[in-house]
């Protein structure tokens, strides 16, 4: 009889709590450790932006050590939702939670991942089947989903909004939105949709950025309202590869803006503008600097669904960019593992 296999555990880096601390009034991404390090590593950038009176100081500490103390409970309590979630909340739409079928996926998209996966496919071939809407920048786009799907997951998610169900904020930058793996939704819809179909995908698309050997994803809904998150500061994702697509509902404005790679010395005086189109999803590297323009009109739903390759970044974490100071997590957490996966050929990665 074999054994089985035993579930690999996933981590975090410690850098979690003290790097790439976003403080939206100021436009920033900090490294916060210490009162004296702020001062010394970001007193004069932060005058330059409004932080100019000890008050100003003093709230910005408040925040950044409210936001540390965040991080650092995110696991459990994320784990405490997740369980409450699962043994109290009524779903408006049950359907959406049943296992991904081919029916709830785009033609296009279905035609691109068989594609893919099938004997002899190379890139040349993958690019007559998507738009690319950058090729210096690498960035492509295709339909996901149905019409039908995207309101179904819409209805639903505008039905667990309303609820009284506890609600964990998406990511760091954003704060309305909805954790899929709180909801229940990561096991049906994200895990089949990154392994049966974004795989072979990626790997021709991003050999280069472990598109082969993704083994983890992050997977939310942000939403942008008035009177709620109406754009989304420059920055970049903590993920190898990103799929981003646009749910709906009735909206103007809110493009996306891309620049270079975050480890390439650049303005973004010039970036590449690209607006959303309902039920299609842009692919882009992780680490591409990129942004949302400001929300004019209506509200806009997005299901972005981080990719990550273990093998990447278990040699250099892209948040601190140093080798990972691994901390044990729950379910995905950031992606990182104690042990390359047995398969993988590091040394072709490089």
């Amino acid at each position: 009889m074999g054994t089985a296999a035993v579930p690999r555990r996933f981590c975090r880096c410690a850098c979690f709590c003290s790097e790439n601390l976003y403080v939206a009034r100021y436009g920033l991404h900090v490294r916060f450790r210490s009162e004296q390090q702020l001062r010394q590593d970001y007193e004069p950038i932060l005058r330059s932006r409004g932080c100019v009176s000890p008050k100003d100081f003093q709230q910005l500490l408040g925040e950044l050590e409210q936001e540390v103390e965040r991080r650092r409970r995110l696991g459990p309590e994320s784990a405490a939702r997740k369980a409450l979630i699962a043994s109290s909340y009524r779903p408006a739409r049950p359907e959406v939670y049943n296992l991904l079928q081919e029916a709830t996926l785009a033609p296009e998209f279905l035609a691109a991942a068989e594609y893919s996966a099938s004997s002899g496919a190379d890139l040349k071939g993958l690019l007559q089947r998507l738009e690319t809407v950058s090729e210096e920048k690498r960035i492509y786009r295709l339909p996901v989903f149905t019409a039908p799907f995207c309101q179904a997951l819409l209805e639903e998610l505008e039905h667990f909004e309303q609820s009284d169900m506890p609600k964990g904020r998406p990511n760091t930058m954003n704060n309305y939105g909805v954790l899929l793996h709180e909801l229940g939704l990561d096991e049906p819809l994200v895990t089949p949709l990154r392994e049966r179909f974004l795989q072979p995908l990626m790997a021709l698309l991003y050999p280069d950025c472990g598109g082969g050997w993704l083994d983890s994803h992050r997977a939310f809904v942000v939403k942008y309202a008035p009177g709620q998150d109406r754009e989304l500061g420059c920055h970049y994702d903590n993920a190898e590869l990103t799929l981003n697509v646009s749910l709906g509902k009735a909206f103007t404005g809110g493009a996306l803006y891309f620049g270079d790679l975050f480890q390439v010395p650049s303005t973004l005086a010039k970036p590449l503008e690209v607006e959303h189109v309902v039920g299609q999803g842009l692919l882009h590297r992780g680490g591409q600097l990129h942004g949302a323009r400001p929300l004019g009109t209506g509200e806009r739903w997005n299901l972005v669904v981080w990719l990550r390759a273990s093998a990447v970044r278990n040699r250099l974490c892209p948040m601190c960019c140093r080798k990972p100071d691994l901390v044990d997590d729950e379910g995905f957490g950031d992606g990182f593992t104690r042990e390359e996966p047995a398969t993988v050929d590091v040394c072709a990665l490089t």
